[in-house]
C-alpha cells in the first residue's frame, strides 16, 4: 500500500508534467518566454484547494502581459504575473523577501531547467 506522502507526491509531479505539456503550445511563437510555476504547488505544500501560480516571462512587458492573459484565458492558472526578463532578473537578485521565496521556490516549467 502506498504512503500518503507517495501519493502526494505522485499526484504533484502528474499535475505538474500536465502543465508543462499544457503551456508548450503557447510558447510556440515566443522566442525566449517561459512559464515558472510558483506558490504552494512548487513549494509542495499544496491541497485539493490550492491554486495554481504562474510567472510569465517574456522580452518585455507587453509580452509578458499577453503571455499572462493566455494563461488565464486558458484556464491553466488562477493567477498569472507578467515580467519582462529583466524584472524578472532583478527580482531574482533583490531582497524583497515575498519575490525571495518565489525565486527559490518556482519551478520553470519551459524549458524544463532551474535557474
Amino acid at each position: 500500500m502506498a504512503s500518503v506522502q507517495y501519493i502526494r507526491q505522485r499526484l504533484r509531479g502528474e499535475r505538474i508534467e500536465t502543465l508543462r505539456r499544457s503551456v508548450e503550445p503557447l510558447l510556440g511563437g515566443q522566442a525566449g518566454a517561459e512559464v515558472w510555476l510558483f506558490g504552494s504547488l512548487a513549494r509542495g505544500d499544496w491541497d485539493a484547494r490550492s491554486d495554481v501560480d504562474l510567472l510569465a516571462i517574456a522580452a518585455d512587458q507587453r509580452a509578458a502581459d499577453q503571455l499572462a492573459e493566455e494563461l488565464l484565458a486558458t484556464g491553466l492558472a488562477d493567477d498569472a504575473i507578467g515580467l519582462s526578463h529583466r524584472r524578472w532578473l532583478e527580482h531574482q537578485r533583490g531582497v524583497d523577501p515575498w519575490w525571495r521565496g518565489i525565486c527559490r521556490d518556482a519551478i520553470r516549467l519551459q524549458p524544463t531547467q532551474k535557474p
